[in-house]
């Protein structure tokens, strides 16, 4: 479940979807009497990155604001924004512990309404291999293909490839409780699962991966859906005993309590921002595939879609 700078630097590669606490990166500039700056949370994975370039880059040139941007994995993400170290989360995959902790309980966090995003995460195997053997796409059939799907680093066992331990994931749960053949084998992020997912394909291997969209790489990767258990109420409520599908998520944004009330335009134009997936994944291959850095990647996509962004505006 899903999902991805320190001011939006290249050094931020590619990875929808958090571990150690990375609040002490919260920029000096948050919550600043008086000043006309916004400090926006980040995640890792490059759809995170697109909303964050092109609401940044709306901030800068449309209202004169200045903008600084942290990365803060999920979870820290939330206590940061809490805490006003930041102002805003713009791509939430859900986390109904901190939703009650914080927009219900403390109401130190506001919802800021849809992104218009819709995220799904699942299992996916390469349409090459789905095609050779289409019983792969139902999940009782998976451990007919461990074999071919062992690697060095699965112990003898299928491999099932994760990106980073923080994302939202159940797959140590669900290779449980489903008892299959399959050892969850995490790449460490989004940028390096891609790589592993774009060799296999170079060299035409079978591979089975946690992946999520809505998400570039499909559109260079054609990959097919593994059919999980369905879901039914309550079954993935204890993260121990998890045994179904992933659900499919509208991805929401979150503001600061005290942001969302005093942040005048800034915040106006953060609750309005709203575009689709195809928007997203126009400026992700931007920065993922043509190697535009965000700002550019941002400008670019803005120059062309006004009629879409100027609704934004208050």
């Amino acid at each position: 479940m899903r999902r991805r700078v320190i001011a939006l630097a290249g050094s931020l590669l590619l990875t929808g979807c958090g571990a150690a606490d990375m609040t002490k990166q919260a920029s000096p500039f948050a919550n600043a009497q008086g000043a006309k700056t916004v400090t926006l949370s980040v995640q890792s994975w490059v759809g995170a990155q697109a909303n964050v370039a092109v609401a940044r880059y709306l901030l800068e040139h449309e209202l004169g604001y200045r903008v600084d941007t942290v990365q803060v994995d999920e979870v820290p993400a939330w206590d940061a924004l809490s805490q006003g170290r930041v102002d805003a989360i713009l791509e939430d995959w859900g986390h109904p512990e901190q939703e009650q902790r914080y927009v219900e309980d403390k109401r130190t966090i506001v919802n800021g309404g849809d992104l218009g995003v819709t995220g799904h995460i699942g299992w996916f195997v390469p349409t090459y291999f789905a095609k050779a053997h289409p019983d792969v796409r139902d999940w009782k059939n998976l451990d007919k293909y461990a074999g071919q799907l062992r690697t060095p680093e699965s112990g003898g066992k299928g491999q099932l490839l994760d990106g980073s331990p923080s994302y939202v994931t159940n797959d140590k749960a669900l290779v449980a409780n489903l008892d299959l053949d399959y050892q969850v084998v995490f790449a460490g992020s989004e940028a390096a699962q891609i790589t592993q997912i774009q060799q296999f394909a170079k060299e035409k291997k079978p591979f089975l991966t946690y992946w999520y969209s809505p998400q570039w790489l499909f559109e260079k990767v054609p990959m097919t859906e593994v059919k999980l258990p369905a879901r039914e109420d309550g079954c993935d409520a204890d993260p121990a005993k998890v045994d179904c599908a992933y659900p499919v998520t509208p991805l929401q944004k979150y503001l600061n309590a005290d942001f969302a009330r005093d942040g005048g335009k800034a915040a106006q134009l953060l609750r309005n921002f709203k575009w689709t997936t195809e928007d997203q994944n126009e400026v992700s291959l931007m920065i993922a595939e043509q190697k535009l850095s965000p700002e550019e990647a941002a400008e670019k996509w803005a120059d062309s879609h006004a009629s879409v962004w100027r609704t934004w505006l208050p």
